[in-house]
């Protein structure tokens, strides 16, 4: 679990696959890292806001460089944004499942990025970060 832990311990998060959509997954990626509590950019080519929050239509385009990028889109789409990150210097990027690339995971890792690209799910590991607080709190 450390390259989930060190991503999740990023201070800034973009989601490449945010979706205006409350059933797509790219929204309910959005929304569990918003409702965590991180700062987080969504990224879509048309939607001009998600959740309320001014959507990107690539990460060149938004205010600030995200240190840690979540991907929630086609494969032949996921090498572009990987291209685009890594030019950028995202430190980070998990490709939810599906979105999964062999090559944009070599992109990634040339460019010296944590990748998390084995099928896990960060919804899961939210879940878990939430259930792990919510026992040490009590």
């Amino acid at each position: 679990m450390g390259e989930i832990s060190e991503f999740l311990r990023c201070t800034s998060f973009a989601v490449a696959g945010a979706s205006a959509d409350r059933s797509k997954y790219g929204n309910i990626v959005f929304r569990a890292l918003c409702d965590s509590g991180r700062d987080t950019l969504p990224i879509h080519p048309t939607a001009d806001r998600i959740e309320g929050i001014r959507a990107y239509p690539s990460l060149e385009d938004a205010p600030r460089i995200p240190q840690a990028l979540s991907i929630v889109t086609r494969p032949e789409v996921t090498r572009s944004i990987l291209a685009q990150a890594a030019k950028l210097g995202v430190r980070c990027v998990w490709m939810q499942p599906g979105a999964e690339d062999a090559e944009a995971s070599s992109i990634a890792r040339e460019a010296g990025m944590l990748v998390i690209d084995d099928g896990s799910c960060i919804l899961i590991a939210l879940a878990t970060e939430r259930n792990q607080a919510g026992r040490i709190l009590s």
